[in-house]
């Protein structure tokens, strides 16, 4: 009997040791990149911002990125944003084929084809272009053709208010005088290289006057928004 004392208490003892040890955690790193916080499909959603209801957007995919350094929102299959003011009017109409919104910043960034149209019925498309909502200015360094009642330029660069109606081109390269219509013309058929849209209403790349074809007189046309998504296996 004495002799299992010495056993029991070194059992007692490891037992104890065991028992008196933090507890260890691991954790696995993501290697997958940036996880959507939130994704949303087919939304059709307003936006307050100081108490008013100032955008609406309508999206195919809607993903949020709240935990990153840096939060965002990610719009991969395009968006329609329509901006009021604060009689709930229509400001400014904005399309493009991918966005993304750093919510931190307030900053958008719009990318593919973008077709922006403001209150004067005025058309701006290019390829790249800053929202930064805390400035109050759009920005972009990417090539610009903009589309008046009276006349198009073209050029390098621009900055604009965010209601575009006062707007600057860093690079002009081109303005085109454009004949107004008269009163009971008949309607001019539009070209597919006229204002970045064919005659199906699909939007184009912005082509340079130098490649243009001529036309007797411009007719600006807003095709409605119909986002798609593309045509391909496999996941986000």
């Amino acid at each position: 009997m004495m002799r299992l004392l010495p056993i029991c208490f070194i059992t007692m003892a490891m037992a104890a040791s065991v028992g008196c040890q933090p507890e260890r955690k691991s954790f696995v790193p993501n290697a997958g990149g940036d996880v959507p916080t939130m994704t949303t499909d087919s939304v059709c959603t307003f936006i307050s911002d100081s108490g008013y209801t100032r955008y609406r957007i309508t999206t195919l995919l809607w993903q949020m990125f709240d935990d990153c350094d840096e939060p965002y929102w990610r719009f991969p299959f395009g968006l329609e944003l329509v901006q009021y003011d604060r009689q709930m009017r229509p400001n400014a109409n904005v399309i493009c084929d991918s966005a993304v919104y750093f919510s931190r910043l307030r900053l958008w960034r719009l990318d593919g084809h973008v077709v922006m149209v403001n209150t004067l019925r005025d058309s701006f498309l290019t390829e790249q272009v800053y929202w930064d909502q805390t400035r109050t200015k759009v920005y972009s360094d990417s090539f610009i053709h903009i589309v008046r009642s009276d006349r198009i330029i073209e050029g390098y660069g621009f900055e604009a208010n965010q209601t575009m109606t006062a707007f600057n081109v860093n690079r002009p390269t081109g303005i085109i005088p454009v004949e107004r219509r008269k009163p009971g013309a008949d309607t001019v058929a539009l070209d597919d290289s006229s204002n970045g849209f064919d005659l199906r209403g699909r939007r184009t790349a912005p082509v340079r006057a130098s490649e243009r074809r001529p036309q007797p007189s411009y007719i600006h046309s807003e095709p409605g928004f119909t986002p798609r998504r593309p045509q391909k296996s496999g996941t986000l």
